[in-house]
């Protein structure tokens, strides 16, 4: 059974740290895009980082630019999104997502996507 797993998230001061995991079972990431998306209340999902396993081609949203960072451990077929600098406007719940794909990029819309993890809660409060 194909499955993404997040965790990691937490509640966390503004100006601090929090690394997500995203870890596939079922499948090996390579020849995979994942991205990373948060959905705060209220608000649409939007893309924040998605990198292509084979290769480490990563994009970002602008608004993130600079603070996350998104890596993958092939040993442990595991992506990792390490957020720093967070501001409250980071609070949302962020999901993992896989797409398989023979093009050597990664969207940063949900659409292509198709093996969604559950979820993971990052709360970003003094």
């Amino acid at each position: 059974q194909l499955q993404l797993v997040e965790s990691g998230g937490d509640l966390v001061q503004p100006g601090g740290s929090l690394r997500l995991s995203c870890a596939a079972s079922g499948f090996t990431l390579d020849y995979y895009a994942i991205g990373w998306f948060r959905q705060a209340p209220g608000k649409e999902r939007e893309g924040v980082s998605c990198i292509y396993y084979s290769g480490g081609i990563t994009n970002y949203a602008d608004s993130v630019k600079g603070r996350f960072t998104i890596s993958r451990d092939n040993a442990k077929n595991t992506v990792y999104l390490q957020m720093d600098s967070l501001k409250p406007e980071d609070t949302a719940v962020y999901y993992c997502a896989a797409v398989r794909s023979v093009f050597r990029r990664c969207s940063l819309s949900d659409s292509p996507y198709t093996y969604w993890g559950q979820g993971t809660q990052v709360t970003v409060s003094s």
